[in-house]
């Protein structure tokens, strides 16, 4: 689990909510038709816009950011190198018996089995790389484009309260409450946009970088290995990946 993806958004709702509390009452800033409005309206938009599987997807891929932990640039050169000193001393062909969670370092471990031209290694995970960055690509534009409805959406539900309050000009007790519940929907949609919709678009891209970064560090592993499996060059080769700090820690 990304603790800080989580962290981040916990302590973002938790000083709202607490700077909502100390001013007044909680219940005030809840309203069951401006939610209607800046959430459906956003929703029904994006499905305008974007196919429901894209959406759907999107969604999974923001979920995803709580639950998967962010992996790390040393981590993936470990396993590369690992990897190395297994085909060293048992063979090329005991990479077929490589057990592990993800698919693009499975069949990496699988084409080195073969032998494959390493042209052929690399165009491989070219294609990955180039369907795993469309693929993020799309739910990024899904949540810059809700970003940007949510508010607007919000401002249509302050519209219509305005026009609410405006039918009731006679009777002024009933103004107030009014133009606050005009007011809460441009709320809603600001703290949508800011709070989900952006900084899960945000994460998305980064996320986008480091996994593509993670896929060269296997493509070059896979090269190295197949070129000259010594563990040892493999490390020195991969390191170019990894941070000044650590790289200087392990290589010392």
């Amino acid at each position: 689990m990304d603790i800080v993806t989580l962290l981040g958004t916990i302590i973002g709702f938790g000083l709202v909510l607490t700077a909502i509390m100390l001013g007044g009452n909680l219940s005030l800033f809840v309203d069951i038709p401006s939610l209607m409005i800046t959430v459906g309206g956003t929703l029904a938009s994006t499905s305008v816009t974007f196919p429901l599987g894209d959406v759907v997807e999107s969604f999974g891929g923001a979920l995803s950011l709580f639950v998967k932990k962010k992996g790390r640039v040393e981590d993936v050169v470990n396993i590369m190198v690992r990897i190395a000193e297994i085909s060293r001393r048992e063979g090329l062909i005991a990479l077929e018996n490589i057990q592990t969670e993800n698919p693009i370092l499975k069949k990496a471990c699988q084409l080195i089995a073969d032998n494959a031209d390493p042209q052929l290694i690399r165009d491989t995970l070219s294609i990955e790389i180039g369907t795993m960055k469309r693929r993020h690509t799309v739910s990024v534009e899904v949540f810059t484009k809700m970003a940007g409805y949510a508010p607007a959406f919000g401002m249509i539900g302050t519209l219509i309260g305005l026009v609410q309050m405006l039918s009731k000009l006679d009777d002024p007790k009933a103004i107030g409450p009014a133009m606050a519940v005009a007011i809460i929907t441009t709320f809603y949609g600001s703290i949508m946009a800011n709070m989900i919709f952006l900084p899960f678009a945000g994460k998305m891209k980064a996320r986008t970088t480091q996994e593509e970064l993670q896929l060269m560090i296997i493509f070059e592993g896979a090269k190295s290995i197949l070129e000259n499996n010594n563990p040892r060059l493999v490390y020195e080769k991969l390191s170019s990946f990894e941070p000044p700090k650590e790289r200087k820690q392990r290589g010392g």
